[in-house]
């Protein structure tokens, strides 16, 4: 899809959630978290920022580039619109939200906007 694993995704989404929750986002933020190593959190954003996909200050905020925040946004999307999908087929929450983690990042394009269709027009219904 996009160049970068499905781990990558994730922590694109999660800087992208944690910035919009606490304004800045360092390494240690992100290892809270995803309930992950310090090391495991560095070496990761290593490889995000040699790919471009984030940059890191020198007081060690990390921001997402216009690339990172586009893959970030997309599985976003479709992490809120999966869950919604099967809230609404009667799973719960928390259920929902870990299957759409997994189905995030490997439903088709076809697929996901049937089902975002499918979840806009049940809510104007």
């Amino acid at each position: 899809m996009n160049g970068i694993y499905e781990s990558g995704e994730d922590y694109l989404e999660t800087i992208l959630i944690l910035k919009k929750r606490n304004g800045s986002v360092r390494s240690i933020d992100i290892a809270r978290e995803m309930d992950l190593s310090k090391p495991s959190v560095s070496r990761a954003m290593g490889i995000l920022k040699n790919k471009g996909f984030i940059t890191v200050g020198d007081d060690g905020e990390i921001l997402l580039t216009d690339d990172g925040k586009k893959i970030a946004k997309s599985i976003y999307e479709r992490h809120r619109i999966l869950t919604e999908a099967l809230v609404m087929l009667g799973v719960d929450e928390e259920t929902a939200a870990a299957d759409a983690c997994r189905i995030e990042h490997d439903i088709s394009d076809k697929s996901f906007n049937k089902i975002k269709k499918h979840v806009k027009d049940a809510k104007k219904g």
